[in-house]
């Protein structure tokens, strides 16, 4: 079967926006267009792709299939398009990143300021999410997250030394409760706790002993998705909670947080650049590698 390329850019534009009128911006064309390009490969393949309704545009289950094969095929594509046509060229583009909201050492800002300081022509857009996908189907270039949770096959660039988490309070907290002596005794606290998502358990602490990784089930108070509402009220004496050590530092340095059970949190690996393994990269991408390389682990 021949390939209609044209059917197959608008399918794809289609799926990643979930809207024909985005589509239609995004690849400078009419809602017409993209939707006669959509039903044309429908009727080529004999299925539907496309669920249409007056407020809403979803992939049908061969659609997402499809989607989900294709996504991958195209981004290799045109990494090799771009490697090849800006191979001697400066960097330059946009380049997409989704980046974990507790990677501290990558989202403060010097490190990006560095970066877009020294290739103006490429622009950068964060998306900051603690979801898990396939970045290579979403249609980023790179991701940063912990080591431990990055896939196998993604080539992994060190952003940070090793990390610790923590738990920390406020001292009026402390003045009021005390302290725990273990982290079993967190279930009698008052704790400000995390979650990815509305509908998801709040994450459970993490800790080690004697060389023995276990976690605690706390019963948060106050549970967020939000770091810097998590702060706030710790700082307020509002309870106990728990992060990246290096989220807290500036807060402990000052005294307005207090870190706590400090010798049950062992360091482990932190967090990485990664990408998919392709032979042949965009300059831009090559050019934040190379400038996290230089400055990743570095304070």
């Amino acid at each position: 079967m021949a390939v209609d390329l044209t059917g197959v850019s608008v399918f794809l534009a289609v799926a990643e926006a979930r809207s024909f009128r985005a589509a239609a911006e995004h690849l400078g064309v009419t809602r017409s267009a993209v939707s006669q390009a959509i039903r044309r490969l429908e009727d080529r393949l004999g299925v539907a792709l496309v669920q249409r309704t007056t407020r809403s545009v979803s992939l049908t289950e061969a659609g997402a299939q499809l989607h989900q094969r294709m996504a991958p095929a195209i981004g290799e594509i045109g990494a090799a398009l771009d490697a090849t046509a800006d191979r001697d060229s400066a960097p330059s583009g946009l380049l997409r990143l989704a980046v974990s909201s507790i990677a501290e050492r990558f989202i403060a800002g010097p490190l990006l300021a560095g970066f877009v300081d020294a290739h103006p022509a490429v622009q950068i857009d964060v998306t900051v999410t603690d979801e898990e996908f396939d970045i290579v189907a979403e249609g980023y270039d790179a991701g940063v997250r912990l080591g431990e949770v990055i896939a196998q096959d993604m080539i992994a660039i060190p952003v940070s030394g090793e990390q610790r988490q923590t738990a920390v309070a406020a001292p009026s907290y402390i003045a009021r409760f005390g302290v725990p002596a273990h982290p079993s005794e967190l279930v009698r606290h008052r704790c400000i706790g995390w979650r990815a998502a509305p509908h998801t358990a709040p994450y459970r602490w993490e800790f080690g002993e004697d060389g023995r990784e276990f976690d605690v089930a706390v019963d948060p108070q106050i549970t967020t998705n939000d770091m810097g509402l998590m702060i706030r009220t710790a700082c307020a004496g509002g309870g106990i909670t728990f992060g990246m050590e290096e989220t807290f530092r500036p807060l402990v340095s000052s005294g307005q947080l207090v870190p706590l059970l400090q010798m049950f949190f062992p360091p482990f690996p932190g967090f990485f650049l990664y990408f998919p393994n392709r032979r042949n990269l965009a300059p831009k991408l090559r050019a934040l590698i190379e400038h996290v390389r230089w400055r990743g682990t570095t304070p």
